[in-house]
């Protein structure tokens, strides 16, 4: 494996309420200078995206506006993880207000990146069993409409173009391999 490059140099060029864009001066290991533009988050906590499992076969997505895409999806609660707070107890906290329900159980199966060539983030996905209901209140503009479906049935899902999210889709396939594969009472 080559050796990692090193940055000679870092510059924030702009800032918004979410975002930062940095300049990177990178040198590689064989001299060549490069420079480089990534997406920054302004806070670093990092983000969760859960998988909230009503039962052993139901998973329970929602529908929320998406500005960038300017359309309501269906997809799985997710948001950001707070100063202070782990990224299990973002994802419950999320759960709860997006959802409804808090879990007993949280699992983490995997990390994603986006565009790791261009954007600073990744997203910790957790699986969330043995739910109960409890709701916080949230900083969604709305009341997002929670959808059950049953996970054995995400190709239909994918079919209705409502869920396009790519964290989402990956997730829901992961989860359903995950599942696949623990032991039959």
């Amino acid at each position: 494996m080559a050796e990692k490059p090193t940055i000679r140099n870092k510059t924030t060029i702009a800032t918004s309420r979410l975002f930062r864009i940095e300049s990177l001066d990178i040198e590689f290991s064989n001299g060549e200078l490069r420079n480089y533009e990534r997406l920054a988050r302004s806070s670093s906590g990092g983000a969760v995206l859960i998988v909230p499992m009503l039962d052993d076969e139901t998973v329970l997505l929602i529908r929320e506006y998406s500005a960038g895409v300017h359309r309501y999806e269906l997809g799985l609660p997710k948001g950001k993880t707070d100063a202070g707070e782990s990224f299990l107890e973002a994802a419950n906290r999320e759960l709860k207000e997006e959802v409804g329900f808090g879990a007993r159980s949280l699992h983490h199966l995997s990390s994603f990146s986006i565009a790791p060539s261009y954007l600073e983030h990744m997203t910790e996905i957790v699986i969330a069993q043995d739910l109960y209901e409890e709701k916080l209140e949230g900083d969604e503009p709305e009341e997002l409409e929670v959808i059950p479906w049953k996970l054995s049935r995400i190709n239909e899902l994918l079919a209705t173009g409502e869920c396009t999210e790519a964290r989402s889709i990956a997730a829901l396939f992961m989860a359903l391999e995950y599942f696949k594969a623990l032991p039959s009472d």
